[in-house]
């Protein structure tokens, strides 16, 4: 066994409460810096809102209906469409019927997860 130091970072309330009869007043604490803005944030910019919305295809009905993946803030994306978590967005997006957006990037963003990583250096 070896001494280390061991530091964690908690919030109160939310992941400790004091316990009745101790006193904390000798307890050493020390503030954080705040962190620095990421410099991937600073060129990519804000992250894009999760989820993924399903566009049906009208005239076709049944097992051969089609319909469209759009990430949550495509332009195309039906408005009032339930939004799709990613494991409900890969079990549409494998069907033959589906088609993936390009337009926001819907099909950049799943590819790989549907078709594993390996094929992006395939040309």
């Amino acid at each position: 066994m070896e001494a280390a130091e061991y530091r964690v970072w908690v919030r109160a309330p939310e992941h400790v409460r004091p316990v009745d009869g101790v006193d904390y007043d000798q307890v050493v604490t020390e503030r954080l810096e705040p962190s620095p803005q990421s410099e991937v944030r600073d060129v990519l910019g804000e992250r894009r809102p999760a989820g993924w919305v399903l566009q049906t295809v009208p005239g076709v009905r049944g097992p051969a209906a089609q319909a469209v993946l759009h990430a949550r803030d495509c332009e195309e994306a039906p408005k009032d469409a339930p939004l799709l978590d990613w494991r409900r967005a890969l079990d549409v997006a494998e069907k033959p019927t589906t088609r993936l957006c390009t337009l926001c990037g819907c099909a950049q963003e799943l590819t790989p997860l549907l078709r594993g990583f390996d094929h992006i250096n395939d040309s």
